[in-house]
């Protein structure tokens, strides 16, 4: 996503790289097929390691606390931490071989944890972690090779948000946003920029994240990493990406170079579609709440333009995942499907780890939540036949991208290097990341 993350990114890399130093036995994930084996009837301590604020520490104490409640003789000994401090924390807990029971788990770097052995293949738990609710794409979201690695706490979808107040005083309709192509994007921003004058702008910039080039990339029948974590885009897929904000930029329907990367240093908060300064801006569809609350205004999620026939994608907002050394197989597999199949747990949690990947469970808490989250659940549900395969986790070595996409990305809008000679040192850098990583 976009802002303070790649600072914190910076953060996961030098935890990745104590990773690579894990004490493991294997050179791949575990392959354990025994099952999850039985209850124990005697007293059962699991470890859990989760990153979040305050109100994610409350809410999932309140899931603890009612899952021991029916479970009296298992406890759950939680430990959360920010982000940064979190990789940190986990490397060293994994290297010294007292990785904790349960994890939660980023997308960036499921693939390093899984290649390195230090996670449960979940699909050895059989029916005691139950996915049937889950659509196969988001199941297969947290699949490394062929085992399952995580399982997702919640989905996004990569979206557009619309700002309708900047597009009534723009004078502008808000597009149909499942016929409208990007000739219609760069007319609709030229117009509101026009209109704007200076006070807002079109479009914000993108181009520091990955979410915008996967899906740029799916548009035009390429893929990121192929099935096997080979980097695999085009030069040409990337570069028309970066054309395509370049022109925007130059033609002002997108703000100046210098105002773009000052923003997008401020995080979320400080961005041109917090602050009310762009009508459109690219996000996921699970940052409509924080997004509305810090414009003050109810932004209205958007399909990309020309987004169908499988173009998009299930990301997780964040997975579960266990550990390979547990001695406690099945009581961490109760524990998970409490987590994501449990309406309990659910109207406790609702949408704070992101819209509900089990369809039953979201169905169950739509009504319960603010205006704003039934947006993000209503965007996903009318996505639902438009969704494609799951893309491929970020490799092993990949989880500095955002790093990479950030450095081109200001060179090509500062007129630095050309679109095409930033797409090729992007891939080339890119990619030795992965090998060498392997």
């Amino acid at each position: 996503m976009t802002g303070v993350r790649f600072t914190r990114r910076a953060l996961g890399i030098a935890a990745l790289a104590a990773t690579s130093a894990l004490v493991l036995s294997g050179c791949g994930p575990s392959a354990s097929s025994s099952g999850p084996g039985e209850l124990s009837t005697e007293p059962v301590t699991l470890t859990m390691s989760f990153w979040g604020n305050d109100v994610r520490q409350g809410n999932t104490q309140k899931i603890i606390d009612a899952f021991e409640k029916a479970h009296p003789n298992i406890s759950i000994e939680p430990s959360y931490s920010d982000w940064g401090g979190y990789w940190d924390k986990l490397a060293t807990e994994t290297a010294a071989n007292n990785t904790p029971d349960i994890i939660q788990m980023d997308e960036k770097y499921i693939s390093t944890y899984a290649d390195r052995g230090a996670l449960l293949d979940l699909s050895t738990l059989g029916d005691s972690l139950k996915t049937g609710d889950f659509p196969q794409s988001a199941v297969d979201s947290g699949k490394v090779g062929d085992g399952l690695y995580g399982l997702s706490a919640g989905v996004t979808a990569y979206s557009m948000m619309a700002n309708p107040a900047i597009f009534k005083e723009a004078g502008v309709a808000i597009p149909d946003d499942k016929t409208w192509t990007w000739e219609d994007f760069e007319k609709i921003t030229a117009k509101i920029s026009a209109a704007g004058g200076g006070k807002f702008y079109g479009t914000q910039a993108w181009g520091f994240e990955d979410g915008g080039l996967r899906l740029w990339a799916r548009q035009n029948d390429d893929r990121l990493y192929d099935k096997d974590g080979k980097v695999v885009i085009k030069q040409e897929t990337v570069k028309t990406w970066w054309d395509q904000l370049k022109k925007l930029t130059d033609e002002g329907s997108a703000p100046p170079a210098a105002a773009s990367i000052e923003k997008q240093g401020g995080g979320l908060s400080e961005s041109f579609t917090a602050t009310n300064q762009a009508a459109l801006g690219n996000w996921w569809n699970s940052q409509v709440t924080a997004l509305s609350k810090a414009s003050g205004q109810q932004l209205q999620v958007l399909r990309l333009p020309q987004s169908s026939n499988g173009e998009y994608w299930y990301k997780p907002s964040m997975y579960w995942s266990a550990s390979s050394r547990t001695e406690h197989s099945a009581e961490v597999a109760l524990f998970l499907d409490f987590l994501v199949n449990g309406e309990e747990a659910a109207d406790i949690q609702l949408t704070e780890r992101g819209v509900p990947a089990n369809e039953k469970i979201r169905a169950h808490i739509a009504s319960k939540v603010s205006d704003t989250d039934k947006a993000a659940i209503q965007f996903l549900d009318d996505l639902s036949g438009d969704v494609g395969e799951a893309e491929t986790v970020t490799p092993p070595g990949g989880s500095g991208i955002e790093a990479l996409l950030k450095k081109y990305t200001e060179q090509v809008l500062f007129g630095q290097v050309s679109s095409d000679e930033a797409a090729k040192a992007f891939i080339k850098e890119l990619t030795a990341d992965v090998q060498n990583a392997g």
